[in-house]
């Protein structure tokens, strides 16, 4: 988990809610009144479930775009179940086909957590797109992704086999790295992609363990 969290946490606050209690849920509608964007990633129906569900979040906050991910899809038997993008990439043939493109005998996984990462480019497109109609149109939106449905375009992109790209040495990607302090401590990473002169790109809040910060909005 830590590994997960650092590596995805620059740039973040950190915040915990436990809509279990009272409190939180009253908590989450305060911050939800305020918000353009929800984002929620837990199984179809769970955050319907404790007030929260697309209907729930647009009476709380009317022009709310709320913005879903499951692992599985919304319809069909496997839609209730939890998963993440190791099992998804397993279900969905990804870890066969890269055994086969290594000859392997048994599965193997990509060399990175590729629908995590392409579901959540899909998901903040989706959700720039929502709030440009919304500007035009008015209403609230709901946009809905899976992995297991972002497994499946990318699989229909085909592959080009031959190829081999090996993972890198440290050393080979030292000029791409920057030593920050943390809430973990020095942390070395990948800096920001960009480079401007005049505005150079960076994190303006370090990865810091989970529910460092309270749950409200910082002016």
């Amino acid at each position: 988990m830590f590994p997960l969290v650092i590596d995805t946490g620059r740039g973040k606050l950190s915040a915990c809610i436990d809509l279990r209690e009272s409190s939180g849920r009253g908590t989450l509608s305060s911050l939800l009144r305020e918000a353009d964007v929800l984002v929620q990633g837990y199984r179809p129906g769970a955050m319907a479930r404790f007030g929260f569900g697309p209907q729930d979040a647009a009476r709380i906050r009317p022009g709310i775009v709320y913005v879903s991910l499951c692992a599985y899809g919304y319809e069909g038997p496997w839609a209730p179940r939890r998963g993440f993008d190791s099992l998804v990439q397993t279900a969905s043939g990804f870890n066969v086909a890269e055994a086969q493109a290594f000859g392997a005998s048994e599965p193997k996984p990509l060399p990175a957590q590729a629908l995590d990462h392409a579901t959540g480019y899909l998901m903040a497109f989706a959700a720039m797109s929502a709030l440009a109609r919304r500007s035009l149109h008015g209403g609230s939106w709901h946009v809905r992704a899976s992995l297991a449905q972002t497994g499946y375009w990318l699989r229909s992109l085909g592959r080009v086999d031959g190829t081999r790209s090996p993972d890198p040495g440290f050393d080979e990607v030292r000029d791409c790295l920057e030593e920050t302090a943390s809430g973990f401590g020095r942390l070395t990473a990948v800096r920001h992609s960009a480079a401007m002169s005049e505005t150079p790109p960076q994190w303006a809040r370090a990865s810091v363990p989970l529910g460092t910060h309270a749950p409200a909005w910082v002016g």
